[in-house]
């Protein structure tokens, strides 16, 4: 039986004292993005003594700007990358079935036909391979098999389609999550499992041996207080994605990865603007784009172009949005504008580029695992749905020439904190319900977010019944959501509160901006600020918002990346 534990404000302090006492580690993780947390959960969990670093907060980086899909990536049937697309279904089961049904549901798309016959035979074969690979291999979690529609079929799921954008259509099944509380229950089960795993501490440099041939830990540093110190560590794995460069220039020399930041955006919009029963696929000149459903919005996006500026806080441009806006009117009925537009994100996808050195690389088509020298693993590219397989191939790296006998990896069977009977809870929201006395409509919000840790927060709601309230401003999301993040959930800012525990700040028609003082407030008693504190976190939180939507007007990525550098950083 696992200890329930909480990454609340004294748990940071523990971590820190046993990280700082100088006893070594078997692995410390650097980067807590969904890669880092689930090379963390990957190594606890064959027996290894494991800490995690992260120098701002989980997911802060691109697990939190995702679209938001678990699938299979049909896109590499056209390159006849069977086996990758296998491995990516059996990663959507597992996560679906096993990891996390409570974060991980599915998702109906269609595919809109526009051309003659042959592009239905076409893109039919390609689909059906796809539901054949899963099939085939028991991988499909349940999800209904793909079907052809015709033209009045495909508009009676979609009325919002242009009548004359298609000539018919078909639908599949993928599945989608909410990428930032999904990080976020991966670093807190690896610390169920006896990880210490810890925000707000960067790597500022490596640890050498006398000999200066290994790396044996990091300095690091308390971004809270500025403190530096050593974390001895056997085998040091970094999970920097777009920050991996930053990680080998630590070792003196250029390491074998060459990193490139691929930004793409999302526009959210509100459910009510397209009417439709399914998601949609698009193919672009350039891609494809996608109308995702998201609860009471649709997710829209996304962009790929280079970016080469401020890696924490990518930009969108109006002319991102502009071509977001383009694509998707060109099948809608009644076009959207900028004013249906609630939120925008920005993200960047680490992309593996150059030629790598075969001697110090293991290459797939999406990730590369790397030992530039003993001692130091990187683990770089892969997609959100494949993490788990990213974090096994960098342990099996990292500990092959450790000297002791570890276990194989055994995270396919690991349930995340809140899955272990959310099904059977989830049939029943009525029960907690009435326990708080709160509308079984929150509950069953609450279940989809938090699974069985739902519990937990009924517990607040029962002991302060206030708790029980939406938050003004805050959409679905009700106070006692608030004060669990501050209490168990490492949140440490307002910005983490309203950026990455809720979805506060990309779903609120004004981003967040009425919300914020009542969060704040929730906030304050919990992580100690004063009165001072609480304005300075509004004040923060606000010239973010004010930063983000200016750059959002600018016509270059120079331009959105000043305009958004204007903001101060709550993250350090």
């Amino acid at each position: 039986m696992l200890t329930r534990v909480t990454l609340s404000p004294a748990a940071r302090a523990s971590t820190l004292e046993r990280l700082r006492s100088g006893e070594e580690l078997d692995v410390l993780v650097v980067g807590g993005g969904v890669v880092g947390c689930g090379v963390a959960l990957d190594a606890v969990t064959r027996g290894l003594s494991t800490g995690l670093i992260e120098a701002r907060d989980y997911a802060s980086g691109t697990s939190s700007r995702s679209s938001k899909l678990i699938h299979g990536g049909l896109r590499y049937l056209e390159m006849l990358d069977f086996g990758l697309v296998h491995e990516a279904l059996q990663e959507r089961r597992l996560l679906l079935t096993t990891i996390a049904p409570h974060l991980v549901r599915p998702v109906p798309f269609m595919y809109p036909l526009s051309k003659p016959a042959w592009e239905r035979f076409y893109v039919g074969s390609g689909i059906a391979l796809y539901d054949g690979l899963a099939f085939g291999v028991r991988q499909t979690a349940g999800l209904p098999r793909h079907r052809h529609l015709g033209k009045k079929a495909a508009l009676r799921l979609m009325p919002s389609l242009r009548p004359d954008a298609l000539t018919g259509a078909i639908q599949y099944h993928d599945a989608q999550v909410d990428d930032a509380r999904f990080v976020l229950e991966l670093a807190r089960t690896a610390a169920m499992h006896g990880a210490h795993v810890v925000n707000r501490v960067a790597a500022v440099s490596m640890l050498r041996s006398a000999d200066s041939e290994k790396v044996i830990g990091v300095r690091a540093r308390d971004n809270r207080t500025g403190e530096e110190f050593d974390i001895h560590a056997r085998r040091v794995i970094a999970a920097a994605g777009v920050w991996t460069d930053e990680i080998q220039a630590m070792l003196g020399d250029d390491g074998p990865l060459k990193v490139r930041s691929s930004k793409g955006i999302h526009l959210v919009v509100p459910r009510d603007r397209i009417t439709s029963e399914t998601g949609v696929i698009l193919r672009t000149d350039k891609s494809v784009l996608f109308i995702i459903p998201w609860d009471e919005h649709w997710i829209i996006g996304t962009t790929d172009t280079d970016w080469s500026l401020d890696k924490a806080h990518p930009a969108a441009t109006s002319a991102d949005i502009d071509y977001l806006l383009e694509t998707v009117n060109s099948v809608l009925v009644t076009p959207l504008t900028r004013d249906d537009i609630d939120g925008v994100y920005a993200g960047l996808r680490p992309l593996i580029s150059g030629d790598e050195k075969d001697e110090t690389t293991k290459v797939s088509r999406e990730h590369v695992v790397a030992t530039p020298v003993p001692g130091l693993t990187l683990v770089a590219g892969g997609k959100y749905t494949t993490y788990r397989i990213m974090a096994k191939d960098a342990v099996d790296e990292a500990v092959k020439d450790l000297g002791v006998e570890v276990a194989e990896s055994s995270t396919d069977k690991v349930p995340l904190a809140g899955a272990v009977g959310w099904e059977w809870l989830s049939e029943r929201p009525q029960i907690l319900a009435r326990s708080a006395g709160i509308d079984q409509e929150h509950v069953e919000t609450l279940l989809e977010r938090y699974g069985t840790l739902t519990k937990e927060i009924i517990a607040l709601i029962n002991a302060q019944p206030e708790l029980g309230e939406l938050l003004p401003g805050g959409e679905t999301h009700l106070k006692a959501e608030i004060a669990y993040a501050a209490a168990t959930e490492g949140a440490m800012h307002l910005t983490d509160i309203l950026a990455r525990r809720t979805r506060i700040s990309i779903e609120a028609r004004d981003r967040g901006l009425s919300a914020a003082p009542h969060a704040a407030a929730l906030a304050a008693p919990i992580l100690g600020w004063d009165e001072a504190r609480v304005a300075q976190e509004i004040d923060i939180y606000h010239r973010r918002v004010e930063a983000e939507m200016s750059s959002q007007t600018m016509p270059d990525d120079e331009s959105a990346d000043q305009a958004r550098r204007l903001a101060p950083d709550s993250a350090l």
